[in-house]
């Protein structure tokens, strides 16, 4: 039976690539970002009747607000909310001006309370589930990116205390942790990196698999504890890293 989800960070990488796995199979979606003409060229691609536009910021309260009323009105309900809008930002305490720091904060992590908050209510009557996409570095920090590390820890908790108090209502509240994912913001950081070769190689090497990740294997992931096949979990982190956080550091490698 189709469901209804609204999905934010919709316009590119795995928020994107969340919308067409759930339109491909035959949900009803709304999808947001701040991206307009983005998400203008995504709909005219999909050419769905499933799919709703949403212009706006998760960073703005009345912007969040309006996403959920909009999808209401348009398929009636809420059956899940895929939290995917982020963004990256580097520097250590030093080299991390405040209003930076406030701009991470904003999106990644208030942005993540606001939408929650505003999906509360529809949530509540569908018995619905949230997926935030966390980060390995929800649990674990990379060195020079303070503010991102902050935003995604402090997640990790929402997601946390979100599935205690709302468990008892039939809500569920998972994180998802990536590792490395082949997305356009991780493109971006690799293009103007120095040794772009050698950066895109040891992103690739750093994980088991030996490679880095494809929005559409996190979408799957997504797509699956928003269903009711994972109806049995809530309150967890679940990490899709080609092993990343299993491998023991410096470990030498035995062929």
């Amino acid at each position: 039976m189709p469901q209804t989800y609204l999905v934010n960070g919709a316009a590119s990488g795995i928020g994107e690539a969340v919308v067409r796995l759930l339109i491909r199979e035959g949900h009803n979606v709304t999808a947001m970002d701040i991206d307009a003409a983005r998400l203008d060229n995504l709909a005219a691609e999909l050419n769905s009747d499933n799919l709703l536009i949403s212009v706006g910021s998760v960073a703005r309260q009345d912007d969040c607000i309006a996403a959920v009323t909009e999808t209401v009105n348009k398929f009636c309900q809420i059956n899940g909310l895929s939290h995917n809008a982020g963004i990256q930002r580097y520097g250590t305490a030093e080299e991390t001006p405040p209003d930076l720091w406030d701009q991470v904060m904003d999106v990644n992590l208030k942005g993540a309370y606001l939408m929650a908050r505003a999906a509360m209510p529809e949530l509540r009557k569908t018995k619905g589930a949230i997926v935030f996409m966390g980060s390995v570095q929800s649990m674990a920090a990379q060195q020079g990116a303070l503010a991102y590390v902050v935003s995604k820890h402090g997640m990790l908790g929402l997601s946390n205390a979100l599935a205690m108090d709302h468990a008892s209502e039939g809500i569920r509240v998972n994180t998802v942790a990536p590792g490395a994912i082949n997305t356009a913001m991780l493109r971006h950081t690799i293009a103007t990196n120095a040794d772009p070769e050698g950066l895109e190689n040891t992103l690739n090497n750093m994980h088991p698999l030996r490679r880095m990740g494809q929005p559409s294997e996190i979408a799957a992931l997504v797509a699956f504890l928003l269903s009711d096949k994972a109806s049995f979990i809530t309150g967890e982190i679940i990490r899709a890293d080609g092993g990343l956080m299993t491998l023991i550091g410096g470990s030498p490698e035995e062929r």
